[in-house]
């Protein structure tokens, strides 16, 4: 298969902006199988509750659902295992100092593919409240309730 240049979003994690305050984003690599990349080209990949972890020095995205491969047959791993991220290892070690602080997490953003290779964004987040939800729930309709009066304005 030819090299492809620039990126393609394959999926994202809304729930992720709506729980979670997006603090800074990383780009990571995944190690996959190749009936995981068939299956994510093919759009079957869920990022509803995935987060990360850490385990000795490596950093691993926990709960991310990669439906089989229908063709795969002996080759399909498990949809929702481990998968371990490629960072830098400086990166990671910056990363885990981070998350050890007050209410800080590590989530999956989106997956998408840059130049042929699959990609995770992953975000440094803090958790919401429901009062902090409830807020940007109010600010988003404001927003809508103003283009729309300016879209009839133009009118």
């Amino acid at each position: 298969m030819a090299d492809k240049k620039g990126t393609k979003q394959v999926t994202a994690n809304k729930k992720a902006w709506h729980d979670y305050f997006v603090e800074q984003k990383y780009e990571a690599g995944i190690e996959l199988a190749g009936t995981e990349v068939k299956s994510i080209r093919q759009g079957q990949v869920n990022l509803k509750d995935s987060y990360c972890t850490f385990k000795d020095g490596e950093l691993f995205v926990r709960g991310m659902h990669i439906s089989p491969y229908e063709k795969g047959n002996i080759f399909n791993k498990d949809p929702l295992r481990a998968r371990r991220l490629l960072m830098h290892k400086r990166e990671i070690a910056a990363l885990f100092g981070k998350t050890k602080q007050d209410g800080y997490a590590l989530i999956p953003l989106a997956v998408y593919f840059k130049n042929a290779r699959v990609k995770l964004e992953i975000g440094l987040c803090k958790g919401k409240k429901l009062h902090d939800k409830r807020d940007s729930i109010a600010a988003r309709d404001a927003k809508r309730e103003i283009d729309r009066a300016m879209k009839e304005r133009h009118r």
